[in-house]
């Protein structure tokens, strides 16, 4: 067939010249020769465990193999099925010519045979069914081989065989039989089916209508759990395949399993601190088994929202809830890996659903008397871990927690009481004691002791959650005044003003051994920004505490400005300043919007300004900014990877490209993202509506206003007249020139930064430029005017172009009339003459019939010529006037009116020679 010629063309071109490895190409036809025509069973059985040997060994021998074996292997397993050995042998060949060959050294575009032939196996039609019909075999070895050959067959073409196993009969039920075979052959078949259910939706429901789920949960228990070995692992990976995107396989489980079985695999058995690598991975598979029944489904099932709260109840209902905070936080011992998933777990059961929230913030941990809320013991977490991939988990349990809560924000922040000097400088195990708000307030200003700001960057994150869309909790926090370090420093300062100082602090911080901390300062400054942007944001009493202290705008100022800043740090810092402007309140001098912005057209200019906000947009951090995704699934290949990975390392994302620290990927969610891109179009257009209107008191006194000497109140009132009106005229001007200026600088946003010199040249071009758009547009009115007005004559040129063409229409058919006319006059003379030939008539006198009809059609004649020469005249007169004004518009009259009434002249002069 020409596909084996084509692999025969193939075998030539690897081997190449006629010596090179063409000894073991002869070789291989030789013994599939004895194999085919040998006459003596047992030289055919040598045959085929020398060729066996031979194909696992060597990559030229299978594709050897590949070009003329297949037909000689399938004969032997259709009709030699009572050899044993023989089909054996042929399905250890097979499995032989399909298993990749590794090599040290070799081209990456070199021949991988293995493929070749599972490409060439898998399009033979009969193959696949042939070799689901060998697993009823009876012999152990023929079901053992053949579950690895299919399985090779899957691995290197999946689809292909997903569709021929989906065509026979009874195909995927032979499989789920072998299940409940023997303890090897079921792992093979677990392996198995496990490749062949990834997104193949229609095998997945075969597969669970074949109770797959009582099945798996049989093979895990008698396994030992999540103690078992990479058997539970196999099964756990294949459940979450039957309900990765299959919303109805989910709700199968829980109306009939129930989740119990799953939530079972959870809980820790026997020595409970040891965690082996396939220990730790059997609890990350469960746990991405949880993560997708909470998921819900795939995106696109309408009945996804309805599936995911049913789940969450139920998973809740489950006491699931428990063994989360088990392995998430009171198992320190546990790998980072399962810690983390574990929080991640507890964060999506709580997103979204009120009641699952109120169990979690009632959740009580550890044993009497040491027992504190599970809320508490999860910021103890977060503001200790030495592992940031913990922290960013733990951070996500209280993003999820606040999230449209308003009732929970207020009760976090309700604890948000600071502690006497003592109590915030006490050693770390004594807060156990403490209030939530107590902890997160000491973690804001613990850092001040030992010159490190990561813990003050940790609770600052959780702290932008509690204030998230909460007017009310923003103000209360506020209010809190903190304690200087020392009583002799001053008086108690806001917590606001401290978390200012605390990120100018950020950028000259040292680590312990004395070096500059850049890297702590890559995400330190741009969490505390993030604090501040979400407080200021719809609060106007947080933008005037901000302004409270001068110095915080000319530090943002600087901030914005810095170039040894970040693309984010300088972005969210005019954020910051916009913030002030667009949500200010305040009509006291040095506090109002208008000095904001006078300040930001003064130090920064507006062109430069507006351009860190394009920066921002711009970076990596937000243009790949994007809601919460499922994490990919987990394989034999990741799965030992993920187990192994302690935490986040800042080279960790190669493919980032950008100096912010990949930290910031996971703080700045999608919804931070929009704020801040929203924040930007306000922001703009209160700048731009700030410098159209003065400022609301502004008192000016000039000289002119002073009565002269001399001069009575008449003239008085009436010079001050003239001086009113001619201040209000420039006052106007000035404040259209300067709204103008403002918008178009807020809608390009472009530029650099500028010298004031070259700000004042480029203000007087842009005088220059609005001088001749107002032109330009005027120019282009009195065009469109001339078009519409030449639109219009040609229409009306048309219209009597059109009539002039009816009426001569019209003559010609009159002219046709008078010549059909004659010719009936011809007709009759013609027969007068021939009855005049025939003797006399007594009919009556032709001649004065013909001349009296001849001179009626006459008049009639004459009288319609008379009344189409009077309209042709008129008709003239409308030409030659719209004539004249076409050739005023530049119009090629004579082009126009060419052709007109060429059609009728012929026939005119036709009739003048009848005549």
């Amino acid at each position: 067939m020409d596909l084996v010629s084509g692999y025969k063309g193939v075998v030539g071109l690897v081997f190449g010249n006629e010596n090179s490895g063409s000894n073991e190409d002869t070789y291989v036809e030789r013994l599939l020769d004895r194999i085919s025509n040998g006459k003596l069973a047992e030289d055919r059985r040598t045959a085929m465990i020398e060729l066996q040997a031979v194909v696992a060994e060597s990559r030229g021998a299978q594709l050897a193999f590949g070009a003329m074996g297949f037909p000689i292997m399938m004969g032997v397993l259709k009709e030699e099925r009572d050899d044993v050995e023989m089909v054996r042998g042929a399905l250890e060949t097979l499995v032989g010519a399909l298993t990749p060959i590794e090599h040290a050294k070799g081209p990456k575009n070199e021949v991988q045979p293995a493929l070749m032939n599972t490409d060439l196996l898998s399009r033979e039609a009969d193959s696949i069914s042939l070799l689901l019909s060998l697993l009823s075999e009876e012999d152990f070895y023929v079901r053992y081989y053949t579950l690895q050959l299919l399985t090779a067959l899957l691995t290197n073409s999946p689809n292909r065989l997903q569709e021929a196993i989906l065509t026979i009969p009874r195909g995927i039920t032979r499989l789920m039989d072998m299940l409940m075979d023997r303890e090897v052959i079921r792992n093979e078949a677990l392996l198995l089916l496990t490749y062949l259910t990834r997104e193949a939706e229609e095998i997945q429901k075969i597969v669970v209508f074949e109770g797959a789920f009582e099945k798996i949960f049989s093979i895990i228990k008698e396994e030992g759990g999540s103690e078992g070995g990479v058997v539970v692992q196999d099964c756990l990976q294949l459940l979450n395949n039957l309900i990765r995107t299959n919303a109805s396989n989910q709700i199968l489980l829980r109306e009939t399993m129930g989740f119990d079985p799953l939530i079972s695999i959870l809980k820790l058995r026997g020595n409970t601190y040891s965690f082996t690598q396939q220990k730790t991975i059997n609890l990350l598979s469960a746990l991405e088994t949880i993560n997708l029944l909470i998921m819900g489904g795939p995106e696109a099932d309408p009945g996804k929202d309805a599936n995911k709260l049913t789940n969450k109840t139920t998973l809740v209902q489950n006491k699931v809830l428990d063994h989360l905070l088990m392995l998430g936080v009171e198992s320190q011992w546990a790998p980072v890996a399962v810690r983390c998933m574990a929080l991640r777990c507890t964060s999506d059961l709580i997103a979204g659903h009120l009641k699952n929230r109120d169990i979690l913030s009632a959740k009580v941990l550890g044993e009497e008397p040491q027992t504190e809320p599970a809320l508490n013991s999860i910021l103890r977490i977060l503001l200790r871990t030495s592992s940031l991939q913990e922290f960013i988990a733990a951070d996500y349990v209280f993003k999820s927690f606040c999230e449209k809560n308003a009732d929970g924000q207020t009760m976090l922040a309700s604890t948000l009481i600071p502690q006497p000097h003592s109590m915030t400088h006490a050693p770390l195990e004594e807060d156990v004691n403490m209030s939530f708000g107590s902890m997160l307030l000491r973690g804001l200003t613990l850092s001040e002791n030992d010159g490190d700001l990561e813990t003050c960057c940790r609770a600052s994150s959780v702290l932008s959650h509690v204030l998230k869309d909460n007017v009310q909790c923003k103000e209360r926090v506020i209010r809190i005044e903190l304690e200087p370090p020392m009583p002799s420093l001053g008086a108690p300062e806001p917590l606001m003003h401290r978390m200012v100082k605390y990120m100018a602090l950020a950028s000259s911080m040292k680590n312990k051994d004395g070096k500059s901390s850049t890297s702590g300062n890559l995400y330190v400054q741009p969490i505390i920004l993030k604090l501040l942007v979400t407080w200021l944001a719809d609060c106007p009493n947080a933008v005037h505490c901000f302004l409270d202290s001068r110095p915080h705008l000319t530090y943002l100022l600087e901030l914005v400005s810095n170039s040894s800043a970040t693309v984010c740090i300088r972005g969210l810092a005019a954020v910051l300043l916009g913030e002030c402007v667009i949500y200010n309140k305040s009509n006291d001098n040095g506090k109002d919007a208008f000095t904001v912005v006078d300040a930001i057209s003064q130090k920064l200019g507006l062109t430069s300004y507006f351009l860190k906000f394009d920066e921002m947009q711009k970076s990596f951090l937000f243009t790949s900014a994007k809601s919460a995704q499922p994490s990919k699934a987990l394989t034999r290949s990741t799965a030992a990877s993920m187990a192994d990975n302690e935490d986040i390392h800042e080279n960790d994302s190669s493919d980032q490209k950008d100096e912010d620290h990949p930290i910031l990927s996971e703080i700045f969610d999608a919804q931070f993202v929009n704020l801040v891109k929203n924040l930007e179009g306000d922001i703009r257009e209160s700048i731009v509506e700030v410098y159209s209107h003065p400022k609301s008191k502004v008192a000016v006194v000039p000289a002119e206003l002073d009565q002269r000497s001399g001069e009575n109140d008449g003239e008085y009132i009436k010079r001050l007249k003239t001086f009113v009106e001619k201040q209000c005229s420039e006052i106007q001007d000035l404040l259209s020139r300067n709204a103008l200026l403002a918008e178009d600088l807020a809608k390009t946003g472009g530029g650099s930064n500028s010298q004031p010199e070259q700000r004042v040249s480029g203000g007087l071009d842009r005088v220059q430029v609005e001088k001749l758009r107002r032109d330009l547009q005027e120019a282009s009115q009195r065009l469109e005017m001339l078009k519409t007005e030449k639109t219009k004559i040609e229409s009306e040129a048309s219209m009597y172009r059109n009539l002039a063409g009816k009426m001569e229409s019209d003559l010609k058919s009159l002219s046709d009339a008078y010549n059909s006319l004659e010719q009936a006059n011809f007709h009759l003379e013609n027969e007068v003459r021939a009855l005049k030939s025939g003797g006399p008539s007594t009919s009556p006198d032709v001649e004065a019939i013909k001349a009296a009809a001849r001179e009626e059609a006459q008049k009639d004649s004459e009288a319609e010529l008379n009344d189409l020469l009077v309209c042709l005249g008129q008709e003239q007169s409308r030409v030659e006037k719209l004539s004249a004004r076409l050739l005023e518009l530049g119009e090629d009259v004579d082009k126009l009116l060419d052709g007109i009434g060429d059609d009728v002249g012929l026939p005119e002069e036709g009739e003048e020679e009848e005549d």
